[in-house]
């Protein structure tokens, strides 16, 4: 019995020798001179995989690192894509594929661009999964749940990280349940007094102050000018409605007969809101939307410096449709010229 024991031991401290060398070596590190990217797909076995990371240089011991994890149960690796761009372990490699700690993407969608546009955006990353190619929008926004309400305007601008293998519906998924909720938080906090019966409607207006000024300290501005003139009984007369009523038609130059072209989104011709959204409005253009700043100013104009001029009368305004609009100077920018009376349009036949 005596024997017995001491072979016992024995054996046991062989064994617990080769287990600490074992793991020492598991825990050696490798030096990754450049980023390498490694994808665990559906249906890898354990061993396939130590063994294609041992091909890239990433484990230097496959079969043993196989024999540790399923002696500690840890063979439950995730699928995905991972990066690997330091000195790594083979312990380490494992345990960061344990985690599921794979690659994570962006895509942005920008204020102020088209559902069409954000479709588009995705289009150009390849390591989504494209299910939605060379659908119809309207097939796409269903497949959204979007519901009975025109697409546009419903994704919320914003910069969206995924991974390969999400697929782009996913991430249209996302962007319009983040809409969703950041709209009914702003229509719980809005203003008094609005002209709003909805938040949708408050969402077609946030569109175009969107559209109107890059200059965020101006949109809660812009928006009073809008609301006032909501509530007078005045046409918005706001150009970027015009021009996404003309789709594929407008080509960049905004011409007078444009303005009398007859479509459901032409705040000339028409009173009140168009009927949808005409982009995606970020959440400062929402708030803006909701709480517009008071004042007397029912019109503005682009100065040429990216800001506007507003007037409370039409005879101010034709002033400064004269003086900014007329008269350009070389460097001149702005957004689009709007909510000008016809005879005062400085667009070109």
């Amino acid at each position: 019995m005596k024997k017995l024991l001491l072979v016992c031991i024995a054996g046991l401290l062989c064994l617990l020798a080769l287990v600490g060398g074992g793991y020492q070596k598991l825990s050696k590190t490798i030096e990754v001179p450049n980023p390498v990217l490694f994808e665990v797909v559906a249906g890898d076995t354990l061993t396939a995989v130590t063994k294609r990371l041992h091909r890239q240089d990433l484990v230097q011991n496959p079969q043993l690192l196989t024999i540790y994890a399923r002696l500690f149960g840890k063979t439950n690796i995730k699928r995905g894509e991972y990066s690997f761009s330091k000195a790594v372990s083979d312990k380490q490699v494992l345990e960061l594929m344990l985690a599921g700690s794979v690659v994570s993407r962006s895509v942005t969608f920008i204020e102020g661009m088209t559902f069409k546009e954000a479709v588009e955006t995705l289009k150009l990353k390849s390591e989504l999964i494209h299910v939605l190619t060379d659908k119809p929008l309207t097939e796409i926004a269903s497949e959204i749940n979007i519901g009975d309400r025109f697409y546009e305007g419903l994704l919320f601008p914003d910069t969206y990280q995924y991974t390969k293998g999400m697929t782009d519906l996913s991430v249209l998924k996302i962007a319009y349940k983040a809409m969703q909720r950041i709209l009914e938080e702003e229509w719980q906090a809005r203003g008094d007094n609005l002209p709003y019966k909805t938040a949708y409607e408050a969402l077609i207006m946030a569109s175009i102050v969107e559209k109107e000024t890059g200059a965020v300290f101006e949109r809660a501005q812009i928006a009073g000018v809008f609301v006032r003139r909501l509530q007078k009984n005045m046409r918005l007369q706001t150009d970027p409605t015009v021009i996404y009523g003309l789709g594929d038609s407008y080509k960049g130059n905004l011409r007078r007969r444009h303005l009398r072209e007859p479509t459901p989104y032409n705040t000339y011709t028409i009173k009140g809101l168009p009927p949808t959204p005409i982009a995606l409005p970020g959440r400062e253009a929402i708030h803006a939307a909701l709480h517009p700043k008071p004042g007397a100013s029912l019109y503005f104009v682009a100065k040429g410096d990216g800001t506007h001029y507003f007037s409370s009368t039409l005879v101010e305004h034709n002033k400064a449709v004269k003086k900014y609009q007329l008269q350009r100077k070389s460097n001149y920018r702005s957004a689009p010229l709007s909510m000008a009376k016809e005879p005062t349009l400085t667009h070109t036949e």
